[in-house]
């Protein structure tokens, strides 16, 4: 895909982003954040025991490149197992979303990775989400 092809893809998930909001049967809920800029995506997830993720969504604010990274990687690890999600490296998502395009914010571009690998880490410890552990 090209700068221009990436960008219009970034745009339109920002604006029409997939799985955006909450999920009332969550497993598990981690909220991850870059406090210098402002950007916090909070991802919840359905886990079919052991370990693959049945459903996915994610509620956020910030900037283009953090919801819409969010959304795009919502849509790909839908059915994946926790070994699949874990292999991602930042790199691999940088590259996913367009390095071109998102080179200059990479940490907003990596932080719904960061925050679902968080949430896996949680699920496996036991540290469900309070409303969704009550």
């Amino acid at each position: 895909m090209d700068r221009t092809a990436l960008i219009a893809r970034l745009l339109d998930h920002y604006e029409h982003p997939r799985n955006r909001g909450s999920l009332p049967d969550a497993d598990v809920t981690q909220t991850g954040g870059i406090p210098d800029c402002g950007d916090v995506v909070t991802v919840y997830l359905k886990i079919d025991p052991p370990d693959r993720v049945v459903a996915i969504s994610f509620e956020g604010q910030g900037c283009t490149i953090s919801q819409a990274a969010a959304s795009i990687l919502s849509e790909r690890v839908i059915g994946s197992t926790f070994a699949e999600i874990e292999a991602i490296t930042l790199d691999e998502m940088i590259d996913f979303l367009g390095r071109e395009a998102v080179q200059t914010r990479p940490r907003c571009a990596t932080l719904a990775l960061r925050t679902l690998k968080a949430a896996i880490a949680a699920y496996r410890r036991g540290a469900y989400c309070e409303p969704c552990s009550a």
